[in-house]
């Protein structure tokens, strides 16, 4: 079975009568060749020197994408499970398994925008009126990063700890057209900043400004209505963002939306100075992830143009569970400055 060996994995893979002709490992990051060897009763490699503390991968048999029959450790998320292996250098946030306050879901809907229906659930402590003024994070693919972030969860433990303030969190569904909406869409902006934010406070109240949250493609639908509405935001916490640049990310050349997504990426780069006003910015990024390189540039330009930046990372590839593990401190420490 995969086992792990020092700061090595080895993978195995099953296969008695050898019915498969290839079988690798696939993860969401650059490993070199992974092609297992036949050994008496299945298929071996050895994973050495890895990028990672924590490896989140398939196995490819034949072109067959499947978790590891021989791992138990999985972890969901919307495409299926993936199996993982943490490393001795890993070390879950103390936050997952400590107190943590209960909550309460609120639905909001937008039956016409600019970018479509936009549905969102309002997470609250259990107990508090939605007359109540609280602070407002809202999240990009909220639900996803509900579910496979432990976003709400993370909330509740700070609250519970004294961490962060009694506040509210805006789960935002990305909808079926989540690539066009998270493209650095203007209608989706406007959406975002126009219709959906006054719906929420609407709903519920709160004080001060929302900040605003997203991951991969949604940091930078995030990044996008900061930038073209800098007042209406108190903060932003991008995740990995899809800051595609020509120079950066020719492997992404054939994304559908690569004009929309450099040309703006372009335009940030370009700026001479912020915008007046333009919020705190936290940046966090798996170190593996090939998003790694232009979300470095992205921090150090905003930084230059007088972006109160601050940035974090982890030893993860391009997975919930390096979003997961990037909250604390750093989404804290944003959350705590703005709303202090």
């Amino acid at each position: 079975m995969t086992e792990v060996d020092g700061d090595d994995v080895v993978v195995r893979y099953a296969d008695p009568e050898h019915a498969a002709a290839a079988v690798r490992v696939w993860a969401h990051l650059t490993l070199g060749d992974t092609s297992m060897h036949e050994i008496d009763g299945g298929w071996e490699v050895r994973l050495s020197d890895l990028p990672v503390d924590r490896l989140e991968y398939l196995l490819d048999v034949d072109g067959d994408l499947r978790p590891d029959p021989s791992n138990p450790r999985r972890v969901a998320g919307p495409f299926g499970e993936h199996s993982f292996v943490p490393l001795p250098a890993y070390r879950e946030p103390a936050w997952i398994d400590a107190e943590r306050c209960e909550g309460q879901r609120l639905p909001v809907s937008l039956s016409r925008t600019g970018a479509g229906r936009i549905d969102a659930v309002v997470w609250a402590p259990v107990g508090l009126p939605n007359g109540d003024p609280l602070p407002l994070l809202v999240s990009h693919d909220g639900p996803e990063m509900d579910a496979f972030g432990g976003l709400t969860r993370y909330v509740g433990a700070m609250i519970a700890a004294g961490a962060l303030p009694p506040m509210r969190v805006a789960l935002v569904s990305p909808g079926p057209r989540r690539t066009k909406r998270y493209a650095a869409n203007p209608a989706y902006a406007r959406a975002l900043t126009n219709r959906v934010l006054p719906a929420l406070t609407e709903a519920v109240t709160t004080t001060g400004r929302p900040v605003l949250m997203g991951q991969s493609l949604g940091a930078l639908a995030a990044l996008h209505a900061g930038w073209t509405s800098p007042a209406t935001f108190g903060g932003l916490f991008l995740q990995s963002g899809s800051f595609f640049t020509a120079d950066l990310d020719p492997q992404e050349s054939g994304f559908e939306f690569w004009r929309e997504v450099t040309g703006f990426v372009a335009s940030v780069h370009a700026a001479t100075q912020a915008a007046p006003g333009a919020p705190p910015t936290a940046l966090v990024c798996g170190s593996a992830e090939e998003n790694h390189a232009n979300n470095l540039a992205m921090r150090d330009h905003l930084a230059d143009v007088g972006v109160e930046t601050t940035w974090g990372e982890v030893r993860d590839g391009h997975t919930w569970t390096c979003w997961r593990d990037t909250l604390h401190p750093h989404l804290t420490d944003l959350l705590a400055r703005v709303w202090r």
